[in-house]
Formats: structure tokens, C-alpha cells, sequence
């Protein structure tokens, strides 16, 4: 007998961390919450950071997922701005991480590409077929949907070579 798996996708950022949570069980999808968690751009670094940590350590707390997917960080031509959002992924990672789930991290191109079918694709693409594949879903703003979409990647991902090479490591 399958058991439900919860997944939240955590669609990492410093002004902005997006996360959702959905239930799957076989190939069935289920909506269960989504959000942000914000910073305050006034605060300082190591303050905004704190916050991120917090607020999504309420999120895994209140939820209970079983797996957590981040995105993978790409690479812009603002340096600065690449450090900040890499820092942003280390809480999106530790906070699941520390709660003791298997964290997986997927890249923007397979997010879009298990979400629509396509590597590349505009966000009102995503957010039209989040609305099918979970007709109850709700989200407000891209950053939330997106986290949707990196817990759908995971759920149709997740039954390959990668957790067959963890369960096995495990």
C-alpha cells in the first residue's frame, strides 16, 4: 500500500522566499498550502537571513513535510546580488535539512520542463498549469507558484535513480 508523501518546494530568495506544500500519493497531486516568507530590506543581512530561517522553520514545523525540494541557484551578472541569493539557498536548504528531511534541489529548466512539458516557458504558463494539475490550488504572487512548481517537479521525480541512490545510501 502507498503512503502519502508530503513535499514542500522552497523557491529561495532574499526579499522574497517562496514555499509549497502538497501531498502526492501515486501519481495523484494534492494542494495543500502555499506562501512567502518575507524579509526586511531595511534590516541588515545577517537580520534578513534570521528572518527567512524563522519563517520557514514555522512553515516546516506547521506542515510536516516528509521531503523538501529547493532551486538551484543560477548565476547572474551581479555578483553581489548571486552571493545574496546564495546565502537566501543555504536557509531555503538548512531549514529542512535541520528538521531532519531529504532535501533535493532541482534547476529552473526542470522545474519548467515537469511543470509545462517545456524547458523554458513564461510564468503565466506555469501558473495555468499549476491551476490544472491542482484545480484547488492557490497562490498569490510568482514566488509562491513557483514553489508549487519545484514541489510538483519533485513529485513527478521522485521515484527515480536519485531516491533509489538515497534510500540505498540510507
Amino acid at each position: 500500500m502507498q503512503k502519502t508523501i508530503r513535499i514542500i518546494g522552497i523557491d529561495p530568495g532574499l526579499r522574497r522566499t517562496g514555499w509549497g506544500v502538497i501531498d502526492t500519493l501515486g501519481n495523484s497531486l494534492r494542494f495543500v498550502a502555499s506562501g512567502t516568507v518575507t524579509s526586511d530590506g531595511d534590516m541588515d543581512l545577517a537580520s534578513r537571513l534570521c528572518q527567512l530561517h524563522d519563517g520557514l522553520a514555522e512553515i516546516v514545523h506547521s506542515h510536516q513535510p516528509d521531503e523538501a525540494a529547493v532551486e538551484q541557484t543560477f548565476v547572474n551578472k551581479d555578483a553581489v546580488a548571486t552571493l545574496k541569493l546564495g546565502q537566501a539557498r543555504g536557509i531555503a536548504m538548512l531549514v529542512p535539512a535541520r528538521a531532519g528531511l531529504p532535501v533535493f534541489e532541482y534547476a529552473p529548466n526542470a522545474v519548467k520542463k515537469a511543470v509545462i512539458g517545456v524547458g523554458h516557458g513564461e510564468k503565466q504558463q506555469i501558473h495555468m498549469m499549476l491551476k490544472i494539475l491542482m484545480p484547488k490550488a492557490e497562490f498569490k504572487g510568482n514566488d509562491a507558484a513557483d514553489a508549487l512548481a519545484i514541489a510538483i517537479c519533485h513529485a513527478h521525480n521522485r521515484g527515480g535513480d536519485r531516491m533509489r541512490r538515497l534510500l540505498a545510501a540510507g
